[in-house]
């Protein structure tokens, strides 16, 4: 496992080529982001932010949102904690790494590539993800002691992505013609497991061969992403990969694969990837909203008729997730 996440951090210093296990393979490096049509970016202080949500949700399946009402304080101390962690010696980041064999599966790591030509590849970047709700799905023996005030910061700001998440639902719900509270209903109410990550991609000796993450869509109902100020988030839309434009202050909001199934495909979950930098950090900060393992998830029945009848599959979310890791049909 040590070799695992140390991979991308430790050499990075030092590169001046990228080493082959994390070249892109020429068959991924043949698309370049464009600046425009730009992502929608939403004002939640608008009286038709609702309407414009669905909108985004049903042509880009991602949007930027600002007036949200999260503090900006909370944001600060969420990134300071983050960076301050990535910070530390690789021997104490080292005690938090996950270690699936074990069952470990929070913690310290780096992404394995799986799918492309020419066998495994790394991505060029580390990781730290643990649940941060409800209390029955947190572990706090996998969140880092340093730096002072992690907790803290991880349990404020949760507080207030369980608020905007309540909002999201319901007007993505009404967006569909559903009751406000249906869509939270379906995802398990009070028991909607919130997971946070944090991604930690350091400067590349050369980025335009390098991967960051790989093109899939979230596995989550909603992903709620806080950037920092160094791009590399791109979105596919018809055919062609599309920068996503740093906004201050925005939170950018992924619609994942469990609304594109309740919504019997109205919604769409956002094919993106992620790419890095030569000479600056590049951080994010997503909050995955999940449903309980248990779960069954499928199409609403309120939105199959004889005309739209149902797209998807209805399983446990555990099952669906299984698929979905180990390249299975769902």
């Amino acid at each position: 496992m040590t070799g695992v996440a140390q991979s991308a951090q430790a050499p990075a210093s030092s590169l001046v080529a990228l080493l082959p296990e994390f070249a892109r393979s020429e068959h991924d490096n043949n698309q370049t982001g464009a600046a425009h049509p730009e992502i929608p970016v939403i004002d939640m202080a608008s009286c038709c932010c609702g309407a414009r949500m669905a909108e985004a949700a049903r042509e880009w399946g991602i949007f930027q949102l600002v007036n949200h009402g999260v503090p900006a304080s909370a944001v600060s101390e969420l990134q300071r904690v983050g960076r301050e962690f990535f910070a530390l010696p690789q021997a104490e980041k080292q005690r938090f790494a996950m270690d699936p064999a074990s069952g470990k599966t929070e913690g310290y790591g780096c992404t394995m590539q799986r799918d492309i030509p020419g066998g495994n590849k790394k991505t060029w970047g580390n990781f730290l993800f643990h649940n941060v709700a409800p209390p029955s799905a947190v572990n706090h023996a996998v969140w880092p002691e340093n730096p002072e005030g992690y907790r803290e910061a991880n349990e404020a700001y949760c507080g207030h992505m369980r608020r905007l998440t309540r909002t999201l639902f319901e007007r993505l719900s009404a967006g569909l013609g559903l009751e406000e509270g249906a869509m939270a209903e379906s995802f398990g109410g009070d028991e909607v497991v919130f997971l946070h990550k944090i991604n930690f991609y350091p400067p590349c000796p050369q980025p335009e061969l390098a991967l960051g993450v790989a093109p899939h869509t979230d596995l989550s109902a909603l992903t709620v992403l806080v950037p920092n100020e160094v791009p590399g988030l791109q979105v596919s839309r018809d055919g062609r990969w599309h920068d996503v434009e740093y906004v201050p202050g925005a939170l950018i909001v992924h619609i994942g694969d469990q609304i594109e199934i309740l919504s019997n495909g109205t919604y769409k979950a956002v094919l993106h990837q992620t790419t890095v930098s030569k000479e600056k950090t590049r951080m994010s900060w997503p909050v995955f909203v999940e449903p309980p393992m248990e779960l069954v998830v499928g199409p609403h029945p309120r939105l199959i008729t004889g005309e739209c009848p149902d797209k998807y599959k209805a399983k446990k979310f555990m099952d669906y997730k299984y698929c979905k890791i180990n390249k299975l049909p769902q």
